[in-house]
């Protein structure tokens, strides 16, 4: 049975190989990873079934319409963040189709619930995966907003999420 628990240090260089075989296009270092465990260890979540991790979350707070560049340090969280960013669930294909990621996203709402709103970046065409749990298009972006989505690739798509009233 699969399980979310806290990711720690230690599970890195099994998340990078998760990543490099759900983000070919989209790598992110090692070093990364590890910042935002270090930095927010609530947000990120390791799935985990008979000692195999075998899917990922990572998520932090952010000031509003700032999320990271893709593969970029934060340095800290900022004491000011105003929104809760969800930089990546990742669920290795063997293990889909069993609620899992609903379960990780889950934790990670709750977590979100602390501010105003929620954001992501949706790639590969999942925005309307997101849709399900409250993330839709805002009404517009900066331009600095819109060139650091660019760089998550052609299809990415800037989503937000009203916390629940």
């Amino acid at each position: 049975m699969a399980v979310w628990r806290q990711l720690t240090a230690d599970d890195i260089e099994a998340l990078v190989r998760v990543a490099d075989t759900i983000h070919a296009e989209l790598p992110e270092s090692d070093c990364v990873f590890a910042e935002r465990v270090k930095l927010f260890p609530e947000g990120c979540l390791a799935l985990v079934e008979n000692g195999e991790l075998c899917g990922y979350a990572v998520s932090h707070p952010i000031r509003r319409h700032q999320p990271p560049a893709l593969d970029s340090l934060l340095g800290e969280i900022a004491p000011d963040a105003d929104q809760y960013y969800i930089q990546d669930v990742c669920v290795l294909p063997k293990f889909r189709g069993r609620g899992l990621a609903a379960q990780g996203i889950s934790k990670l709402l709750a977590i979100a619930e602390r501010y105003p709103s929620a954001c992501l970046v949706s790639v590969y065409g999942t925005a309307p995966f997101w849709s399900c749990y409250g993330f839709l298009p805002p009404h517009s972006i900066d331009e600095a907003l819109s060139a650091k989505v660019r760089g998550y690739g052609d299809d990415a798509t800037y989503l937000e999420r009203l916390r629940a009233q």
